[in-house]
Parts: C-alpha cells; sequence; structure tokens
C-alpha cells in the first residue's frame, strides 16, 4: 500500500506489532528512541556526505542508491513513530501545529527563496 493508501495510525500500529512480537518495549524508552532516531538519521546523512548538491538529486535516478536511502529513511520514520507512540504524541495533530507557528513566524512574503531563520542567524545568535 503507497502513502495515499496508508494512515499514520497504521503505520504506528505495525512498528507497534513488531516490538510487541520480540519484546522490545523494555527498550523503547524515550532516551532510547531518541538515540536510535539520531544514529539512523546520521546513517542516511552518510549517504550525502562528501558529494555535491546535484549529485544528491541525482540519487533519485540510480534504484540501488535510492532503495539504500529508503530503507535508511523508513528507519528514521519508523523510531519517529515509535517515539511518539511511546509519549502518546499525535503526529498529525503536532505536525499542524507546528506548521501554523512555522507560517507565523516564517512569513511566505517575507522568506520566499531565503534561507536564513531570522536576523539573528545572521550574526551567529540561536533563535
Amino acid at each position: 500500500m503507497s502513502d495515499t493508501e496508508t494512515t499514520i495510525e497504521e503505520l504506528r500500529l505495525l512498528i507497534r506489532q513488531f516490538v510487541d512480537e520480540r519484546d522490545w518495549q523494555q527498550f523503547h524508552s524515550p532516551k532510547n528512541l531518541s538515540m536510535a532516531l539520531a544514529i539512523e538519521a546520521a546513517e542516511l546523512m552518510e549517504h550525502f556526505q562528501w558529494i555535491e548538491v546535484e549529485a544528491s538529486r541525482r540519487i533519485a535516478d540510480d534504484a540501488e542508491k535510492l532503495a539504500a536511502v529508503g530503507e535508511e529513511l523508513a528507519d528514521v520514520f519508523s523510531y519517529a513513530l515509535a517515539l511518539a507512540d511511546t509519549l502518546g504524541i499525535d503526529i498529525a495533530d503536532t505536525v499542524r501545529a507546528k506548521m501554523v507557528k512555522n507560517r507565523l513566524k516564517y512569513p511566505a512574503d517575507e522568506y520566499r527563496g531565503r534561507y536564513e531563520a531570522d536576523d539573528t542567524a545572521e550574526n551567529g545568535s540561536a533563535g
């Protein structure tokens, strides 16, 4: 089933079932899951390390490389879903709420084509 046919809840249940079948809940603390997510994100980044921007875009044209990237992305997403499940975070509500904040923080007419978050980013301050 594709993205257009699968709900977030179905994926959460798939991950939960996998974990339950192996009795891994005992290891799935928020601390461990967040660390595993970061490790998998680093493994995803390895596929793009040391290549130019255009080469990174062309990965989509190489079935073998794309599959490897997809597997790492699946690991990242799976750990994110497991973390959300463990903490009782509703992904859809949380993403919608965050996008409202982002739209207010980064108005399209002001930030179109810019990557700077705000004026403090230019002088090294964190926002």
